[in-house]
């Protein structure tokens, strides 16, 4: 009507972990989606993909929960709340097991906590979680890890997740979801980067002499499934997510070593040396304080055969169609680290 003024006003988002690969994308995907978006960050984050003039910082200190409070009450005194909340931060790699127990748990319980005491429950709190935190499946029947099986990790990051999803999934009337994805990969990611580096090497090593079955999924996919779920009327559900297909680890080799154009040496070693090796290269890095890259932990992962799950439920749920497959997705991430200048 003519003199009158309309005001819309977009759901706030707060993402933490903002600053990496995931949260990053996180961020974009959030953007385009036009809500207000506020980038959970440390001090000495770097912003280096958080350039977009619209992002709001929010400089976040989850090592304390008192902190957190002072934050979340602050916003509250500034007219500024939460509808939805990403928890992205976290760790994959340490330098010793506690590491993971302090940041993935210890952090999120002060987080989530800071929220429930300060009266700033949002309307949806999505953890980032991962399928590490229900281990492999069977590796005789091949049977897909299933959302009601028991979780069985079979690495301390893994069960660092896994404690914090029970934790998550006790509170009462707090609306979490939480997202489990198997391998992420995508432009800005550092560890699948490493295979990578090895077949452009000419290398294709294998552990144990049984195939192992892969699941991924493209971080552009993730990340419109997440916000999807976000704010969706679902909430108290779990689920795993893949592109919805399997893959052969060699099958993989042979998509990376296409897109790279490259013919490499493959060869195999028996699972007990590589065991042997991780255990001796954790023992020896311990006396400094340190964890190798190669490590029992890693081992275990390595080892296990099936990395497949159960995706009929998300598919259901939020009608998802994962835009990438493997081929789609190998293609474009090696040709953003070509443009980059990392491979």
């Amino acid at each position: 009507m003519l003199g009158e003024t309309f005001c819309l006003i977009m759901p706030n988002i707060l993402i933490t972990g903002s600053s990496g690969f995931i949260g990053s994308f996180l961020v974009e995907e959030a953007l385009k989606r036009d809500l207000t978006v506020f980038a959970g960050v440390r001090k000495s984050s770097s912003r280096s993909y958080l350039q977009d003039p619209r992002i709001r910082f929010a400089v976040l200190d989850i090592t304390d929960k008192g902190r957190i409070m002072d934050f979340l009450l602050d916003q509250k005194q500034k007219g500024i709340t939460f509808d939805y909340i990403i928890h992205n931060a976290g760790i994959t790699k340490a330098k010793k097991t506690d590491d993971f127990y302090r940041v993935n748990y210890s952090f999120t319980r002060n987080l989530v906590e800071a929220l429930i005491e300060s009266g700033s429950i949002p309307l949806k709190f999505v953890y980032i979680s991962s399928l590490a935190a229900f281990g492999p499946g069977d590796p005789v029947s091949m049977k897909p890890v299933m959302l009601g099986d028991t979780p069985k990790p079979v690495d301390e990051y893994g069960k660092s997740k896994l404690e914090t999803e029970k934790y998550i999934t006790s509170l009462r009337e707090f609306p979490w979801l939480i997202i489990r994805p198997s391998g992420v990969y995508g432009p800005r990611e550092k560890d699948y980067f490493v295979y990578f580096q090895t077949i452009k090497r000419g290398m294709e090593p294998y552990i144990g002499y049984k195939p192992q079955i892969l699941t991924f999924i493209y971080v552009r996919d993730l990340v419109r499934l997440i916000l999807d779920a976000a704010v969706s009327g679902i909430r108290e559900r779990s689920y795993f997510v893949t592109d919805g297909k399997q893959y052969d680890s060699r099958e993989f080799a042979a998509i990376t070593k296409k897109h790279l154009n490259k013919k490499t040496l493959s060869f195999t070693l028996p699972a007990g040396l590589v065991g042997g090796i991780a255990l001796l290269l954790e023992k020896t890095f311990s006396l400094a304080g340190s964890m190798p890259t190669l490590n029992t932990d890693k081992f275990n992962i390595m080892k296990s055969t099936n990395w497949t799950c159960q995706v009929d439920v998300l598919q259901n749920d939020f009608s998802f169609k994962a835009e990438y497959d493997l081929d789609r997705g190998v293609k474009e991430v090696l040709e953003w680290y070509k443009n980059e200048g990392w491979l």
